[in-house]
C-alpha cells in the first residue's frame, strides 16, 4: 500500500515552526475546547520520520496549524493506533518521500470546521483511516473521511478498530464470506486483526483455526472466538489443519504474515479454495507462480488493501456502521493492551517489530 506525499521539504530547524501535515490552529480555539473538557492544552506537535529506518528516525517537531479549508476539519487527538503498516511505511518497504508524519489511523475531538462541513460540530467525537499523518496531536483532515463514536465506543477503542476492524469487515463480508458452520483458517491469531476476526467469525457461527506463535498467544487466541489455535511453533500447522479438518482442508486462509506461512497455506486449502494475503509480516512473498494455483485444485488468491474498500463515502459509513454495531453489542470487544505516550513511538515500534505486543496498542498525544 502506497500513499502520495506533497514534496519532500527541507527538515526543520530547531528554532522554527515545522508544517509537516498543512496544518495550524489558534491559540483561543485550543484554550475553549480545553475549559471544555477540562484537559490540559497540548501545543501542537507530530513525531515525523525524517527518513526511511529503524525507530530512531522519530523527531518531535512543534506544528503550526492553519484553518481547516472547505470540506475540512480539525480535530485534537485523543488517541492514535498503531500497525505493522506503519512500519512498512517507515522502513521504506512501502516507499515515501521523507521527511513525513507516519499514522493512519486515529479518534478524537473536532475543534473548527471548514465551510460547507455538514452532519459534524465542534466537541463530536469522531474517528478514521487514512493514508498517513496521524503521528500528531492535532491534524487536519477531508470532513468525508470521519465517522463520529457510538457512545458504547470508546476514543482508545474506536482509534484502534479503525484500520483494523474495517479490514476483518471487509475479509469476512467481500474476501471471502463464510457460511455458518464452515472452517476457515486465519494466520497470526493473537495479533491486532486476529484477535478482532476469531470474535467477528464466531459471532457468524464460523468455525475459525488460528495460528499463532507460543502459548500465551495461542491462549489469547483461543479466548477470542477460535474454536481451535495451532502453536507453529511446536507444531506443523499444515499437517495439523488436514488432521483438524479430517484431510479435506479448508475453504480460505486469510493470512497476514506473507513469506513465511505462504507454501503452507496453499496446501491446507481444498479444491477451488481462496488465499487471501493481506499483509507481509515475515516479508514479501517472491516464489508465488501461477502454476502453483492449478497444482493445488484450481485455487484462488487475492491481495485486498483497506483503502480501496472504503474508497466511496457511502462504503466507508457502511461499514464503519457494522464495525461499531458489532462492537457496541459486545459482540467484538477492542482489547487494547499496550499505551504508549505519542512521544515514545519509537518504543511502541521497536514492540510492535519484536512481536511483545499483543491485542491493540495505541499512542496517547
Amino acid at each position: 500500500m502506497v500513499r502520495k506525499t506533497t514534496k519532500k521539504t527541507a527538515a526543520a530547524k530547531p528554532a522554527k515552526k515545522a508544517k509537516p501535515a498543512n496544518q495550524k490552529v489558534a491559540a483561543k480555539t485550543s484554550t475553549k475546547v480545553a475549559a471544555k473538557t477540562t484537559e490540559k492544552p497540548v501545543a501542537p506537535y507530530a513525531m515525523v520520520a525524517e527518513k526511511a529506518g529503524g525507530p530512531s528516525v522519530f523527531k518531535k517537531v512543534p506544528l503550526e496549524l492553519p484553518k481547516p479549508k472547505k470540506g475540512e476539519v480539525l480535530i485534537r487527538h485523543t488517541a492514535i493506533g498503531i500497525n505493522f503498516l506503519d512500519v512498512y511505511q517507515r522502513t521504506g518497504l512501502y516507499p515515501l518521500e521523507f521527511p513525513t508524519t507516519l499514522g493512519n489511523e486515529g479518534a478524537g475531538v473536532v475543534e473548527a470546521l471548514g465551510a460547507g462541513v455538514k452532519g459534524l460540530k465542534v466537541g463530536d467525537r469522531v474517528a478514521y483511516v487514512v493514508n498517513g499523518g496521524a503521528y500528531a496531536s492535532h491534524r487536519i483532515i477531508a470532513a468525508d473521511r470521519l465517522v463520529k463514536i457510538p457512545p458504547k465506543v470508546s476514543d482508545a477503542e474506536a482509534a484502534a478498530a479503525m484500520l483494523k476492524g474495517l479490514t476483518v469487515q471487509y475479509l469476512v463480508n467481500d474476501c471471502y464470506k463464510p457460511k455458518k458452520g464452515e472452517t476457515v483458517l486465519f494466520q497470526a491469531a493473537a495479533g491486532g486483526v486476529g484477535l478482532i476476526a476469531g470474535q467477528w467469525l464466531k459471532a457468524i457461527g464460523v468455525n475459525a483455526i488460528g495460528t499463532a506463535g507460543g502459548a500465551a498467544k495461542c491462549k489469547l487466541a483461543k479466548a477470542s472466538g477460535y474454536t481451535q489455535v495451532i502453536d507453529y511453533r511446536a507444531k506443523d500447522f499444515v499437517a495439523e489443519v488436514k488432521r483438524l479438518t479430517k484431510g479435506k482442508g479448508v475453504p480460505a486462509v486469510y493470512d497476514s504474515v506473507g513469506k513465511d506461512t505462504f507454501p503452507g497455506s496453499l496446501q491446507v486449502l481444498r479444491k477451488f479454495g481462496i488465499y487471501v494475503l493481506f499483509g507481509q509480516s515475515s516479508g514479501v512473498v517472491t516464489d508465488f507462480k501461477l502454476s502453483d494455483l492449478a497444482a493445488g485444485g484450481s485455487l484462488f488468491v487475492t491481495r485486498p488493501t483497506l483503502f480501496h474498500f472504503i474508497a466511496e463515502r457511502t462504503d466507508l459509513e457502511r461499514r464503519a456502521r457494522q464495525l461499531f454495531s458489532m462492537m457496541s453489542s459486545g459482540k467484538v470487544k477492542i482489547k487494547v493492551n499496550q499505551t504508549f505516550a505519542l512521544s515514545d513511538v519509537a518504543k511502541a515500534h521497536k514492540a510492535l517489530e519484536a512481536r511483545q505486543t499483543t491485542g491493540q496498542t495505541v499512542l496517547i498525544p
